[in-house]
């Protein structure tokens, strides 16, 4: 009598070739993953950016619209929003000028001009157009905001 029991199991040349299948297949999705996710924004920095001009935009607008005509030394001593025209600061400080930790790759700038026709029933002289840009590697963010005289 003959025993035709068949064994069960894998040669070592299938074992070899199911391996490199899953190394490609495991290789284009790594691929796959890491464009995407270089390509993608950081939201992190996104919302850095956000922050750092909303901060810099609340401080422009608590400021009054005309104050003595003489523009601030420094940052601390500007007094109406007309001073921090063409205000740049790189890295990113505080009113009295200190560097802020963490936000040295940052820089942001502040530009402040007429708004012309923007504003309907609103003098040209009255208004004035505040641009709070943000920039970080290559990505910038530029918050606007508009004030009148009161």
């Amino acid at each position: 009598m003959s025993n035709n029991t068949r064994m069960a199991g894998v040669t070592l040349v299938e074992l070899i070739v199911a391996i490199v299948i899953v190394g490609i297949a495991l290789a284009g999705l790594v691929a796959a993953y890491n464009r995407a996710s270089v390509a993608s924004a950081d939201p992190v920095v996104n919302q850095q950016m956000l922050a750092i001009a909303e901060s810099m935009m609340e401080e422009v607008m608590l400021k009054p619209y005309a104050g003595d005509g003489a523009p601030g030394a420094t940052r601390a001593q500007y007094d109406e929003i007309g001073d921090y025209a063409n205000y740049a600061s790189q890295p990113v400080t505080d009113a009295d000028g200190a560097p802020i930790a963490g936000l040295d790759r940052y820089t942001v700038s502040v530009a402040v001009g007429p708004v012309a026709n923007a504003l309907p029933d609103v003098a040209a002289a009255d208004a004035r157009r505040i641009d709070v840009t943000v920039t970080h590697g290559t990505g910038s963010l530029t918050l606007s905001g508009w004030r009148t005289r009161p």
